[in-house]
């Protein structure tokens, strides 16, 4: 039987490192809208969904037709969010996809990458791609990932991973904020305490490992752009020329 597969985008208003920006504007239309239209481009998901914290989000997502359920302030990150909507059983599904609403250039054969170990292994899973702009290695803002042999993540931060201490040819990975979970996983993250290690990097699939949850790092030849300074914004702009 085919699991059902729901995308689910959280939208924070206030982020802290660029407020309000999933209202900025990409040419003629919002962040949001932009990630809507990417994301309704993907067949394999079944529902679309917001994930909100504010009526000001509401009234900016009517204005394209795209469906939400309003979140609670205090939710911690977009996964928090998703396990509300879960626990509330507003929403139904077998694979659950987080698309940050930072992320516009996400392509449907990103998803297919994605969603390619759901019937045979693990219950979370989500992307890498080989980092080519050296700039990128030193960017704290471009998350970077190494995994084992069987892509299982072992680590990802903010700094450069591994640091090459020797001559040996090194590449380097970036995270694509993308992931699927299982319903199963999800009912288990709700039940994580804090992580030390997701506080002091600021990324929260560091919980997921400190807490012995597996997750697989599927690699993939897109590139896409998360948005998370005005910088990235400007960035953004010309890509959508």
């Amino acid at each position: 039987m085919k699991k059902k597969v729901v995308c689910i985008i959280p939208a924070r208003l206030n982020s802290t490192r660029f407020p309000k920006k999933i209202l900025s504007l990409i040419h003629s239309k919002t962040m949001l809208e932009h990630v809507f239209e990417a994301a309704s481009k993907c067949p394999q998901f079944d529902e679309i969904y917001f994930a909100i914290d504010s009526p000001i989000t509401a009234e900016a997502i009517k204005k394209f037709g795209g469906k939400f359920y309003m979140t609670s302030t205090s939710c911690s990150n977009g996964t928090n969010r998703l396990i509300e909507l879960m626990k509330i059983s507003k929403i139904k599904a077998d694979i659950w996809v987080n698309w940050q609403a930072d992320e516009p250039f996400i392509q449907p054969e990103m998803i297919d990458d994605l969603l390619q170990g759901v019937e045979k292994e693990g219950s979370i899973w989500t992307l890498k791609k080989e980092i080519l702009d050296a700039d990128e290695v030193q960017n704290p803002s471009v998350v970077k990932v190494v995994t084992d042999k069987n892509n299982k993540a072992l680590y990802f931060s903010r700094s450069p991973i591994p640091y090459n201490q020797t001559k040996i040819e090194c590449k380097f990975f970036k995270h694509i904020g993308l992931y699927a979970y299982t319903t199963g996983v999800l009912n288990q993250i709700a039940a994580i305490d804090s992580s030390r290690l997701s506080q002091i990097e600021s990324l929260e699939q560091l919980a997921f490992l400190e807490n012995g949850l597996p997750i697989h790092v599927y690699p993939t030849q897109y590139e896409t752009l998360g948005i998370d300074t005005p910088n990235d914004l400007h960035k953004a702009k010309v890509l959508f020329l």
